[in-house]
């Protein structure tokens, strides 16, 4: 039998994935090459032996995406499977004429053949980009859900950026797993407000293994709640499916891949951010989710925000930090920071660009639109250090950080700070205790 020869086009989470659930263990197909994108230093590794199976005795190789026509030709590969998320209509199909124009096949696959059964009912959270607000939708969900006496076990969207073999399965049930398992900022950014809410949270490579190892939590477990990462679709089959839409970047939820997935998925579509965005870029949302998914329930929903020190900000020239995803690949030019920094009247927003240091410049070069903000790149040791130092040599009067952790617990931050926090709320009927009241009617039936 001819093997087709396999490139998965990746960036370490849904290519691994698509691996482990679809090729891994199939004759049919022989996969030559991941490539990677998006992610710092994932490239020149290998997927390794031990978890790519029995077929892989020497594991696979991870090349950089740039090289993938060179690794067609030079590896004679059929097929390409594009395996990442939030990316742009134009960008994927601009990559699927690089392959076919090197006579390969261009392929994306379908939930079919990547999604997995769970024994328990699962709740899934997904977004149709970065930054929408899916992970305070997350929390807000497992709050609900502990208040009513359900035990609930969370499985983030995978992150696995070190050690892939000892990443295969990772369960966080305290602040001390953090460093065990050394979690970068981004990492942390996920797991870290699960943790402080009293729920498991699991996370890693092999998502099989995951899910049964979350099914059978030495805490119990009654609901399994599906952390989803950047607009990808569920790696487990849902009984409830909740996508997040963000009304500042209206028309993203129809040009965003796989977002749009996520959208037609979903049972209970929540337009988040509705304080802080225009009534035209609402409605032009709401249009598009009438559009593709008129039978889903719709939830209105504004991210509000706390400050601890609103005084660091009134007045003051101010440095404000974002979650990185959200500003790179998330393309977002205004976050919680900016939007505390305005309400509380700081002086000034301090462009940090002139002060970058190390990685942080290739960051911005990379991302030239994030513009006067400082995106809190923690891939690594080395990216964590860049931003200290970059902290440090900006002058301002004072930070506002407005990551989902408090930067100051994992860099030196000698300046004074402020933290910004933000959560989901429900603005009217329906809200999220309406979904999960009807959600537990039908799996206790």
């Amino acid at each position: 039998m001819n093997q087709r020869k396999i490139i998965i086009i990746g960036a370490a989470g849904r290519d691994f994935h698509n691996f482990n659930t679809f090729y891994r263990d199939n004759n049919a197909y022989k996969v030559v090459a991941f490539t990677a994108a998006q992610i710092p230093d994932i490239a020149d590794r290998k997927y390794p032996a031990s978890l790519a199976g029995s077929l892989y005795p020497q594991g696979i190789p991870i090349h950089d995406q740039k090289d993938l026509e060179k690794l067609i030709k030079e590896l004679d590969a059929d097929e390409c499977v594009f395996s990442y998320s939030d990316i742009h209509y134009t960008s994927v199909m601009g990559l699927s004429a690089k392959v076919n124009a090197t006579g390969a096949d261009f392929t994306l696959l379908g939930y079919k053949n990547t999604m997995l059964k769970s024994t328990k009912p699962v709740i899934a959270v997904g977004a149709i980009r970065t930054g929408c607000g899916k992970s305070q939708t997350s929390r807000r969900i497992a709050e609900a859900l502990m208040a009513r006496n359900l035990k609930v076990i969370a499985v983030r969207h995978p992150m696995p950026y070190g050690d892939l073999e000892a990443q295969k399965v990772q369960r966080f049930a305290q602040i001390s797993d953090l460093t065990k398992h050394k979690c970068t900022i981004e990492e942390m950014e996920e797991y870290e407000p699960h943790i402080a809410r009293g729920n498991v949270i699991y996370a890693g490579v092999d998502y099989e293994a995951i899910l049964r190892a979350a099914e059978n939590d030495p805490n119990g477990c009654d609901v399994i709640l599906w952390d989803g990462g950047n607009n990808d679709f569920a790696f487990y089959k849902p009984d409830l499916m909740i996508t997040v839409v963000d009304p500042h970047r209206p028309g993203h939820e129809l040009s965003y891949y796989p977002g749009e997935v996520t959208l037609r998925l979903a049972d209970v579509v929540v337009i988040n951010k509705i304080d802080s965005a225009d009534f035209e870029k609402i409605q032009t949302v709401r249009d598009n989710i009438e559009k593709v998914n008129p039978k889903a329930v719709v939830i209105d929903a504004a991210s509000t925000l706390s400050v601890d020190k609103p005084e660091v900000i009134r007045g003051k020239r101010v440095l404000v930090v974002e979650d990185g995803p959200t500003l790179t690949h998330g393309e977002m030019k205004i976050g919680a920071g900016v939007v505390a920094a305005k309400r509380f009247g700081a002086a000034e927003l301090v462009d940090p660009r002139a002060f970058a240091v190390g990685k942080l410049n290739e960051t911005y070069k990379t991302y030239p639109e994030i513009g006067k903000l400082l995106p809190a790149m923690g891939y690594g040791e080395q990216q964590m250090k860049d931003l200290a130092a970059t902290i440090a040599k900006t002058d301002c009067d004072s930070v506002v950080i407005a990551t989902p952790i408090d930067l100051q617990r994992v860099i030196k931050i000698d300046k004074p700070c402020a933290r910004v926090e933000y959560s989901l709320q429900e603005i009217g009927n329906p809200n999220i205790d309406d979904v999960l009241d009807d959600f537990i009617k039908k799996i206790k039936k």
